[in-house]
């Protein structure tokens, strides 16, 4: 294995860690007025995410800095043509952010309906564009003999495209709803529990379409291994979820999660941005990166750095792991604290 391939099996772990820890906390935020009744569920709701949504989003910044500095001309040649969807997914991610935050400044029920708006446009926003972007990536864009983008936003908006950001974000729905689960007493567990069955259903339909679609295209041996792999692991995690067994159905669910992203990886390889105009302007693993003076140093870097970072995240998560309930909500929240209750 060269350098450079390395590397994009680093980027490629990377998304799909962002993609595993994001993908549910997406869920719950679009999920928030169907699972949260009234203000107290939807507390619960944020709750269960509010100690760990922003880490999960670094796994993002440093999957963007290591393709950076890895594979400059893919950077380069992806934010630029897609500029206008990753703004939108950099505006919905800020929004949401600051929803979290800001929710519970002030009591008053319109403030906090219009928040919760917000938390519902940042999560489902982000999940819609990131399963077109990665459909068009795989598929294929214009880029002309310099490695330019020739297209526009209409150029990304295809059939194939958007039954990518359909597919993910039904399957990030599903998602979220077994965490809810997973993380929660009393009722609204109950209720995650039946929502994820039954956007489960959707989500297998969406899933094996597209998934159909990308290896009767793109598909090689490998990546057939891994989507079949896909189907097995979620349709595995509903029949676990309507067993109400929350633990499995997450890890399952989760797992399926990784393997789309992987039979996404696999399938592209060893393009990182194939061209539709000509396939002998596509951006490749070796011709997209940066010198082999420049991946060594990286990978010292990484080698020596990753372990800590996935150590103070397990950390993290085992911390927060206890589930809750409407009882663990304050009833009044003290003046100046966030949404979480602090």
């Amino acid at each position: 294995m060269t350098l450079a391939e390395f590397w994009f099996v680093l980027v490629a772990f990377l998304f799909t860690g962002y993609f595993f820890l994001e993908g549910f906390d997406f869920g719950v935020g679009m999920l928030l007025p169907v699972l949260g009744k009234d203000d107290t569920d939807r507390r619960v709701m944020i709750n269960t995410i509010g100690p760990v949504w922003d880490l999960n989003e670094t796994w993002l910044i440093v999957a963007g800095a290591c393709m950076f500095a890895a594979f400059p001309y893919w950077y380069a040649t992806l934010f630029s043509g897609f500029y206008l969807p990753l703004l939108l997914i950099l505006v919905a991610l800020i929004v949401r952010g600051v929803a979290f935050e800001y929710r519970g400044k002030i009591d008053d029920p319109a403030w906090k309906r219009r928040w919760d708006l917000c938390i519902v446009f940042g999560s489902a926003v982000p999940a819609l564009l990131w399963g077109v972007a990665f459909a068009n990536i795989l598929r294929g864009v214009p880029i002309n003999a310099d490695g330019n983008f020739t297209g526009n936003l209409f150029t990304l908006l295809n059939p194939y495209g958007l039954l990518g950001g359909l597919a993910t974000v039904a399957l990030f729905c599903t998602y979220g709803a077994i965490f809810v689960a997973l993380k929660t007493l009393g009722p609204i567990r109950q209720n995650a529990r039946a929502t994820a069955a039954r956007i489960g259903v959707a989500a297998v339909v969406l899933g094996a379409a597209f998934l159909v679609w990308t290896l009767l295209v793109h598909g090689d041996a490998v990546s057939l291994l891994l989507g079949v792999l896909t189907a097995v692991l979620l349709v595995a995690g509903l029949l676990a979820n309507a067993r109400e067994r929350e633990g499995w159905a997450f890890a399952l669910v989760g797992a399926a999660v990784a393997a789309l992203v992987a039979t996404l990886f696999v399938a592209l390889f060893p393009d990182v941005m194939p061209s539709s105009t000509d396939p002998r302007f596509s951006l490749t693993v070796e011709n997209a990166s940066s010198t082999p003076r420049t991946l060594a140093v990286m990978s010292w870097v990484a080698l020596a750095t990753l372990p800590f970072v996935l150590a103070y995240q397990a950390w993290t998560y085992w911390v927060f792991r206890k589930r809750i309930g409407r009882h663990s909500i304050p009833t009044q929240i003290p003046h100046g604290a966030d949404s979480l209750g602090r």
